[in-house]
């Protein structure tokens, strides 16, 4: 009897709340999730080759770089009426919004890993026959993922929080809850959320570490048993002329 009267008394926590409206904390919990995935990858897939571009000609660094961090200084509300005409109030406005938000994070550490991989790698693969797209996706890609993995994770942990401004067009996931909370101030309903969505963001971040692990095995080498890399090189060298 207690536990329904924290509804009436409207206390923070609340198991009948959490009972009453499991269904409703669910579907919320989904699209979010959904909007937070899509964002990402679709922002991952659009950053890679700015990246890229960035990296291989010099003169386009300056305006790919300057651009995505002219987009995220945008409000959101401001950037949402931008796009609303041209989809109007749906998913993929705000899925649309979060994409440039993620650009400058993403490509700012995808750009930061490609730098990082030494000369003398690239030199080793084009002594080997490598062309400029094997090089790409076989030696530059794999030595910047630790730089990559960083760049996915603040990004997606950007996105999970961002993904609640979408309730202002409706599709905010966990945000639509907060938002229909706060003209009552309807406490349980408001703590719920925020925390599903704290929980989100760990969970998530916990994900794409143990991802990030298992992608970079040779960054858990202890320094002591590290071949040096300039000697890996040689040898591989050496083997191919031997061939």
């Amino acid at each position: 009897m207690s536990e329904q009267n924290c509804l009436v008394t409207n206390d923070w926590i609340c198991g009948e709340y959490l009972r009453s409206r499991s269904q409703e904390l669910t579907d919320a919990t989904l699209q979010h999730v959904g909007i937070t995935v899509a964002s990402v990858l679709i922002g991952l897939a659009v950053a890679l080759p700015l990246a890229v571009l960035a990296r291989r000609h010099k003169r386009f660094a300056g305006p790919v770089l300057g651009l995505t961090t002219i987009l995220y200084t945008v409000p959101s509300l401001a950037m949402f009426s931008l796009l609303l005409p041209l989809f109007g109030l749906s998913s993929a406005l705000v899925i649309t919004g979060l994409v440039l938000y993620s650009l400058t994070i993403l490509v700012r550490n995808i750009l930061a890993g490609l730098e990082a991989v030494p000369e003398e790698a690239r030199e080793a693969a084009r002594g080997m026959g490598y062309g400029p797209w094997r090089l790409l996706w076989e030696v530059e890609l794999p030595l910047s993922l630790p730089a990559l993995m960083a760049g996915v994770r603040i990004a997606t942990v950007s996105t999970v929080a961002l993904t609640t401004v979408g309730s202002i067009v409706g599709r905010g996931g966990l945000g639509n809850l907060i938002e229909d909370a706060l003209p009552t101030f309807f406490k349980a309903q408001v703590l719920a959320a925020s925390v599903l969505c704290v929980l989100l963001a760990l969970l998530a971040d916990l994900l794409l570490l143990g991802l990030q692990r298992l992608l970079t095995p040779w960054t858990r080498v202890p320094k002591a048993r590290r071949e040096p890399l300039r000697d890996r090189i040689r040898k591989s060298s050496a083997a191919v002329e031997a061939g």
